[in-house]
């Protein structure tokens, strides 16, 4: 062999020693990939897990969200047939009350007239008509209001 070989070949090796630490190097990173691959898939195993029970609550979550929106709706429409039955009830009862005002604006003439004391020698008084508890109550009510 020639100089020039022997030169060659010593600078290879030279190359190759120092590459030797590189290739340990580069062959831990490796290996630590290698197990850390092992949980990467557990991880992606576990993410897999926690996406299909979302999916499943979501699913949960949109029958509970229909059934209330349905008993929502359900009650608003019970709810709207009682305001209207109330509303018919309150026209109703303004209509009484109007009715039962002009009766008695009828009434407060016939009890603001003077009241003529009876003579003991005068004769039996007239029979006076038949009146109903009602009628009486509203008299009574009146002359206590003067």
């Amino acid at each position: 062999m020639t100089g020039f070989e022997y030169t060659l070949q010593c600078a290879v090796l030279v190359l190759l020693v120092v590459a030797i630490p590189f290739t340990i190097r580069l062959e831990r990173g490796l290996s630590g990939l290698r197990r850390d691959r092992g949980a990467m898939d557990g991880s992606a195993r576990g993410l897999g897990e926690a996406a299909t029970a979302a999916e499943a609550t979501l699913r949960r979550m949109r029958i509970t969200t229909d059934e209330g929106l349905r008993q929502i709706s359900e009650r608003c429409l019970a709810g709207e047939k009682l305001r209207d039955d109330l509303r018919y009830l309150i026209e109703r009862a303004d209509s009484l009350a109007d009715r039962l005002d002009g009766l008695v604006r009828q009434v407060r003439p016939i009890v603001a007239e003077p009241v003529v004391p009876i003579r003991a020698e005068a004769a039996a008084p007239p029979e006076a008509p038949a009146r109903s508890q009602a009628e009486r109550d509203l008299i009574r009510a009146l002359k206590l209001a003067r």
